[in-house]
C-alpha cells in the first residue's frame, strides 16, 4: 500500500463513513435526502429527467426518492412554468426549513473538528476538496453549481 492513490481512497472511504452531525435521532435527515434537496436548491426548478443527469442516478431512484420526499412534505411536483411536458420539483417551505436546519447541524459539527485548525489550513482544505470534486465532476460531466468562490470573511 505505498502507492499515494491507495491512501485517498482509505481516507475518502472513511470519510464517507463519517456522519458529520452532532446528534442522532429520528428526525434525521436521509443523506439522499439533503442531497437531492441542496441540488434543487441550487439549480431550481428540476424534473426527473434534468436530476438523473445532475446527480447521476437512474430515473427509478429518483422517483422513490421524490416520492418519499413528497409525502414528507419536503418537495412538490409542479407544472413546467415554461409549458414543458415534465413536471417540476420544487423545495418547498418545510425542505427550506429541514435543509437549513440539517446544514447548520454539519456546519456546527464541522466548526467543532476544525476549530484548532489555522484559517490557512481551513482555506488549503477547502481548495483542495474544491479541486478533487471539479476534477470528478470533470470526468463524469456532471457539474454541481457552487455558490462560494472564496471563505465568507468570518473564516
Amino acid at each position: 500500500m505505498d502507492k499515494a492513490t491507495h491512501l485517498v481512497e482509505f481516507e475518502t472511504m472513511l470519510l464517507g463513513r463519517h456522519s458529520l452531525r452532532s446528534r442522532r435521532g429520528s428526525d434525521a435527515m436521509d443523506r439522499s435526502a439533503y442531497i437531492l434537496l441542496s441540488r434543487l436548491r441550487m439549480g431550481g426548478l428540476m424534473s426527473i429527467g434534468q436530476l438523473s443527469d445532475a446527480l447521476g442516478l437512474d430515473a427509478s431512484t429518483l422517483n422513490r426518492q421524490t416520492a418519499a420526499m413528497m409525502r414528507t412534505g419536503l418537495v412538490e411536483r409542479i407544472p413546467d412554468p415554461e409549458g414543458g411536458m415534465a413536471r417540476k420539483f420544487r423545495v418547498t417551505t418545510k425542505g427550506e426549513r429541514r435543509l437549513n436546519a440539517e446544514r447548520a447541524l454539519i456546519v456546527d459539527a464541522l466548526d467543532s473538528i476544525l476549530e484548532d485548525w489555522s484559517a490557512e489550513d481551513v482555506a488549503a482544505f477547502v481548495d483542495y476538496l474544491r479541486r478533487f470534486n471539479i476534477d470528478i465532476e470533470r470526468r463524469s460531466g456532471e457539474y454541481w453549481p457552487r455558490p462560494l468562490t472564496t471563505l465568507p470573511a468570518d473564516h
